[in-house]
Order: C-alpha cells, then structure tokens, then sequence
C-alpha cells in the first residue's frame, strides 16, 4: 500500500528536476516529458514514460499489485540521475558560444562575398 506514494513522489521529484534544470512549467510528467523529448536521450525519454504509463495503475488499489516496482525504482533513478547532471550554466555558455560561433561564421563569410563582388566589379 505505500508503493503509489513512493511512485508518486518519485514522479513528483522528476518533475522538480525537470522545472530546475530544463525550465519545463507542466504538472503532469507526460507533458514534461513530451516538451523536453528532443533534450533527453532516448533512453531516459523511455524510462521517463514508463513511470507516465505505470501512473494510472498506481491509482487504482489492485492494478497496483501488478507493478514492477524495482523496474520503475530502476527508471526513475535513471532519470533523475540523468537529470542532476545537467549543468545549467554550462548549457547557458554552450548556447552562447554557438550563437556567437554561427554570427561570426555568417559575418566572414558576408566580408568574403563582398571583397568577391568587389574584386568581380573591378572596385577593387
């Protein structure tokens, strides 16, 4: 009988990791997860979404029984380890350095097409 509140809180801890770490606003781990899917890996978007299907099982008092509680144990712990270590600074300053990588890439090659266009029209 304590299983669905430990499935509960399991799921309720991946979804604080999921707020903190990937700026998800969703209550329900399904949406969460499905807003995050192209962030995680598929293995953890796998595990995450056999805790979604385990859920309304866990509700009802004898479907609960038919839970495999290590295997969910297993996937919520897979989870949220995949999502402690994500580093939240260190996402910021990667996006960044390849917002400014693609600029700069754009910018040279704009000044490279112009010295061309010049040279082609005898300017220079």
């Amino acid at each position: 009988m304590s299983d669905a509140p430990t499935l509960d809180q399991m799921i309720a801890d991946i979804l604080t990791e999921l707020r903190t770490k990937l700026g998800v606003r969703s209550k329900d781990l399904a949406k969460a997860l499905a807003k995050t899917r192209h962030r995680l890996p598929r293995r953890v978007y796998r595990q995450g979404m056999t805790l979604v299907k385990a859920q309304p099982l866990a509700a009802h008092p004898r479907l609960r029984l038919t839970l495999d509680i290590p295997t969910l144990q297993a996937a919520a712990t897979e989870v949220t380890t995949h999502l402690a270590s994500i580093d939240v600074g260190e996402r910021r300053k990667s996006w960044l350095l390849g917002m400014l990588g693609g600029l700069s890439f754009n910018l040279i090659l704009m000044g490279a097409l112009l010295i061309g266009f010049l040279i082609w029209r005898e300017i220079l």
